[in-house]
Parts: structure tokens; C-alpha cells; sequence
């Protein structure tokens, strides 16, 4: 087992990795620009997560549909999952066109009163909201084959798509060689042509290379079961996540009572974590097909193998990545330094420094927090997931975080995030261990009659 969810993991750690590296470098680039325009991609990010939300939430609902039926012995339904996934993704995508051109100012406006900041952010969401159908078909593309075992494609697809980005990040956003200086448009249109790059190679895997699957373009008939049986999973994690973004917005409301400052710390502080939780989320997406096809074969005891492999190799990553946010959090914070304000970069490393050293101590409960979610999601409990989700976010961060701001300030709100994940953790376990009770336990008997 152990083997297996390395093999179906690591290349989905190695282009989350890169995809890491793109988010930390494009803020870079970003910072060196402007710190105006680091604080203005800072404000954009809650709506990104929205975006990412809608895709994500839809692909794991699908790849969770295809993993079951796969491990069903139900062809037929696998490849139905898979082209309602494709097309619900367009239609996802074509969404948030309207949201990014008519939503992307009223939405912003909320958090800033510095024109400079304003406009900036707006450009930039125009662009990477407003043009997000490539990133929704890239997802899907991915959480498909991601099902069929094929993650070579997918770890190409991120591979590819970052390295296109980094490379073309600093050539718009200051206008080096026959490029023009963009600015953070510059950023932004990096961004979307990376994305592009990494769709245009997922619908190669998907219809060209892998042969697990016939999937249609033409042809095909919408099925409400499946399309249910899609959201089933998919509609708890789409609110689960946006409930993230929800959340980084409620921060940035708090924060920025105190500096701008201290919402470009929250937005550097999540730039900078992708790099732990990254290789997690690689797991997630490596043992979720695993636990499923295990789940929909009946067999208890590979399914909590599974797990149990997880959540070791999840918690030796956090652990790591807790020591490196312990102990070298000031050369992180200056990666974000703007040269020509370096007054500016000080504020940052003074907010900075006790903030990433007091949020990493909510990396460990996390790693339980986010496979306990991937095995709610493989067994067919997405509630689940939203449920410890819900508990953690809205009523852990943010509550804890009016009331500490309240009573002691700054510093003190960033001990909101491991508070909120000790609590996480406690419901989650609960949760598990109930649907073991109630329903792992008769897939012994089943196997066994």
C-alpha cells in the first residue's frame, strides 16, 4: 500500500511543488514592482480561492464518482462522470466571466479606500477571474485522469503550465526585451497563459493518451443521477472552500483596521505555506482514487491502510515544514521585499516574523485535518468535509480572531489558526470514528458473506 500511494502521489507532490514555487516567485516579482501592487494581488487572492473552489470542488466530486465506479466494476458510469465533469466545468467557467467583469470592483471596493491599491487589484481580477474557464477545464482535466491512475499527464500539466508563468512573469510585468511593461497585468496574463499551456496538455491526456476511458465529445446525453451524484461529493467541497475565501476576506476586514501591512503579511503567509501544504494536497490527490476504488471494492482494511499511510507521511511533511516557518521566517518574509521602499519591507518583517511562527504551530492538526477531509471525500461523505470545515473557519478563525484582536491586538489574532485547527481535528476524529460505527465496519461482513 505504502508503494501504491507513493507512486500515485509523487507526481502529484513534484507539480504542486512547482505550482508552489510559481505562487511564491509571481508575488516576488510582484513586490518588486510595487508593494501597492503586492497589497493589491493580496486583496484579489480570496476571489482566486472562490475560482479554485468551483474547480476543484467539481473535479473531486467527479473523481470521486469515477473512483468508486471504477472500483464498482462500472465502466459505463465512470465515463459518464467524466464527460459531465468536462462540461460542467465550461459552464463553471463561463460563470465567472460574469462574476469577474461585474463583480470584481464592488467586491474589492469593500476592503481598500486607496485608489492606487483599488485599481490595481481590479486590472488584475479582470484578468485571472474573468478569464478562469482555462484553469476550471485544466482542473477537471486533471481529477479525471487522476482517477484512471494516470498522474504522470497531470504532474505535466502543472510542471509545464508554472514553468510557462515564472518564465513569462517578469517579462510583462517590467517590459524586459520586445516585451512591454505591464505591470501587474503583466502578472496576471502570465498567469492565464499558464494556465492555457496546462489545459491544452490535460485534454491531450484526456482524449488522446489515457485508455481507461472512451470519453465523448459529441453525442452524449446529461444524466441528472450523475450530475447528483457529482455534486453529492463535489458541492460540499466547492463550499467548503469558498468558505476559505470567505474567511481570508473576514481577515483581511480585521487586518486591515491595523496597516495594509498586515493583509499583505496574511496574503505572503499563504503564498509561503503552499509550500507545505502542497505536498500534502499531493497525497490528498494521490490516496483519494486509492480509498475510493478500496471503498467501492468493500475492502475495509485496505481503505484504513490507506489512511493510516497518509496521515504518517502527511504529519513527517508538516513537521518539517513547521521547523523551517520556526526557524527562518525573517529571510522568507524579505523574498517580498519591494528595493525601492525598504522601509515598506521592514513593516513587513516586523508584522511578519510572529506571525508565521504562531500559525505554523497549526500545521500538524492541519495535516489531519485535510486527510481526514480526502477520506470523507473517497467514501462518498463530502458533508463531511464541510461540516469540519464550517467548524474550523467560521467559527473558529474568525470569531477567535474579532476576539483576540479586541482584547490584545495584532499579534495576538494570528493565534486564531491553531486554535481553530485543534478544534478541527477533535470534530473530525469524531466524525471519523462514527461512520467507521456506522458503515466500514459492514463492508467486513459484506466481504465476508
Amino acid at each position: 500500500m505504502a508503494p501504491l500511494i507513493l507512486k500515485m502521489s509523487l507526481p502529484a507532490i513534484a507539480s504542486m511543488l512547482i505550482n508552489a514555487l510559481y505562487n511564491i516567485v509571481d508575488s516576488a516579482f510582484v513586490a518588486r514592482y510595487s508593494a501597492d501592487a503586492l497589497t493589491a494581488v493580496s486583496l484579489v487572492f480570496p476571489f482566486q480561492q472562490l475560482v479554485i473552489a468551483v474547480a476543484v470542488g467539481a473535479g473531486i466530486g467527479v473523481n470521486s464518482l469515477m473512483s468508486r465506479s471504477l472500483g464498482a466494476k462500472d465502466q459505463e458510469k465512470a465515463e459518464f462522470a467524466a464527460e459531465h465533469g468536462l462540461a460542467l466545468s465550461l459552464v463553471n467557467g463561463l460563470l465567472f466571466v460574469l462574476i469577474g467583469f461585474f463583480g470584481s470592483r464592488p467586491f474589492l471596493g469593500a476592503f481598500t479606500n486607496n485608489p492606487k491599491v483599488l485599481d490595481q487589484a481590479v486590472q488584475y481580477s479582470y484578468i485571472v477571474v474573468g478569464l478562469s474557464s482555462f484553469v476550471m477545464v485544466y482542473i477537471m482535466c486533471e481529477k479525471i485522469q487522476q482517477a484512471t491512475g494516470d498522474m504522470i499527464v497531470p504532474m505535466c500539466q502543472g510542471l509545464v503550465g508554472s514553468i510557462v508563468n515564472i518564465i513569462l512573469d517578469p517579462l510583462l510585468i517590467f517590459g524586459i526585451g520586445p516585451f512591454p511593461e505591464m505591470g501587474i497585468q503583466g502578472a496576471a496574463i502570465a498567469t492565464v497563459l499558464g494556465q492555457v499551456v496546462g489545459m491544452l496538455i490535460g485534454l491531450w491526456g484526456v482524449f488522446i493518451h489515457q485508455k481507461v476511458l472512451k470519453i465523448r465529445l459529441l453525442g452524449w446525453k446529461v444524466r441528472t443521477d450523475v450530475i447528483r451524484e457529482v455534486y453529492q461529493v463535489g458541492l460540499p467541497s466547492i463550499i467548503m472552500q469558498s468558505i476559505s475565501s470567505v474567511m481570508i476576506a473576514g481577515m483581511n476586514v480585521i487586518l486591515i483596521k491595523f496597516s495594509e501591512a498586515a493583509v499583505t503579511v496574511l496574503g505572503i503567509y499563504f503564498k509561503l505555506q503552499t509550500f507545505v501544504f502542497m505536498p500534502v494536497f499531493g497525497l490528498n490527490q494521490g490516496s483519494l482514487p486509492v480509498m475510493g476504488y478500496n471503498f467501492g471494492a468493500g475492502d475495509r482494511n485496505r481503505l484504513l491502510e490507506a489512511y493510516r499511510i497518509t496521515v504518517f507521511y502527511a504529519v513527517v511533511i508538516m513537521v518539517v515544514g513547521m521547523g523551517i516557518f520556526q526557524v527562518f521566517p525573517e529571510p522568507m518574509i524579505r523574498i517580498f521585499s519591494d528595493p525601492n521602499n525598504p522601509q515598506a519591507t521592514e513593516a513587513l518583517v516586523e508584522l511578519g516574523v510572529p506571525a508565521l511562527r504562531i500559525i505554523s504551530l497549526s500545521f500538524i492538526g492541519a495535516s489531519f485535518g485535510i486527510i481526514n477531509s480526502t477520506m470523507f471525500q473517497a467514501i462518498g461523505h463530502g458533508m463531511a468535509s464541510l461540516f469540519v470545515s464550517v467548524c474550523r473557519q467560521l467559527f473558529g478563525i474568525l470569531p477567535v480572531a474579532v476576539f483576540l484582536a479586541k482584547i490584545a491586538g495584532l499579534t495576538a489574532v494570528w493565534y486564531a489558526f491553531p486554535i481553530a485547527e485543534i478544534v478541527a481535528v477533535l470534530f473530525s476524529w469524531g466524525i471519523l470514528a462514527r461512520i467507521d460505527r456506522r458503515e466500514l465496519r459492514k463492508l467486513v461482513l459484506l466481504k465476508e458473506e
